[in-house]
């Protein structure tokens, strides 16, 4: 396979193209500029809100496709170009499971606004880097029953895999489930990930898998890493990121990302 046939880059956001400081490096942002003269697009895709995602690449945010809430959201240019939301009976019946699980903050994840019950200062500072837009409310079920939900993200501050994971596995018929890092699961509609919203992408652009690079670190980016020839796994993924991708590059602290889009941009040019 060749790389200079490359038209779509896609990468995950957090572990991925942001450093450990949660920021783009400056060599990502004069990449960029190369990657427009060569007419490859590029998609951020992250299990982030929208909002979160376009302050993040704020200066190229009208020039690619975000993929927002784990594959719920995709906008180009403020533009709506797909929406999954979930079923409210679905959402109202697994509250009170995840309600009875200790230590959790649960956050429901609407178009344009994050919401969260909890007041604690510590949690709300926390969740200002994933959904710089929320709103506190008395309740979830008011919101419910009048907001769309995308997703439902769950935190714990130990381990999502370990203390919420075991409690929801028999919610899979209604919800998929991904562990998106370590101290996060969220729930989402079956078929809304990743994957389908890459999908829904290379369709709309006619780009096949072979023209396509994808980057990913966490459980949330396997179905995406599954639609490209040139999927990569950082260094510092999850095991079972490394075992899917088919190529590996450096991490995140060490511009893994960039390392791969400079020869990306070395095989167009030649």
């Amino acid at each position: 396979m060749d790389l200079s046939k490359i038209q779509l880059i896609v990468t995950d956001m957090d572990g991925t193209l942001l450093n450990p400081q949660e920021r783009p490096s400056a060599v990502f942002f004069e990449q960029f500029k190369k990657l427009q003269a060569l007419d490859v697009h590029f998609v951020a895709a992250s299990g982030r809100q929208y909002n979160s995602i376009a302050q993040k690449l704020a200066p190229i945010k009208d020039h690619i496709t975000i993929v927002g809430e784990n594959g719920s959201i995709i906008k180009r240019k403020d533009k709506l170009l797909h929406l999954h939301t979930m079923n409210s009976n679905h959402i109202f019946a697994i509250l009170p499971i995840l309600r009875r699980i200790q230590d959790i903050f649960i956050i429901l994840c609407g178009e344009d606004s994050a919401y969260i019950e909890s007041k604690n200062p510590k949690l709300v500072d926390m969740l200002m880097e994933y959904y710089g837009t929320h709103q506190v409310v008395e309740n979830f079920t008011s919101v419910i029953a009048r907001t769309s939900i995308l997703k439902i993200a769950l935190y714990h501050p130990k381990s999502s895999e370990e203390y919420i994971y075991p409690h929801l596995r028999s919610s899979k018929d209604h919800f998929l489930l991904k562990i998106s890092g370590k101290n996060w699961l969220d729930l989402s509609s079956p078929h809304s990930n990743k994957g389908t919203a890459l999908k829904i992408i290379q369709k709309e652009m006619n780009i096949t898998d072979e023209e396509t690079v994808v980057f990913g670190d966490y459980l949330n980016d396997l179905e995406m890493l599954q639609c490209a020839y040139f999927s990569y796994a950082m260094k510092n993924a999850h095991p079972a990121v490394l075992k899917t991708a088919r190529f590996t590059t450096d991490s995140n602290a060490n511009l893994g990302v960039e390392k791969v889009i400079a020869k990306v941009i070395e095989a167009k040019n030649s």
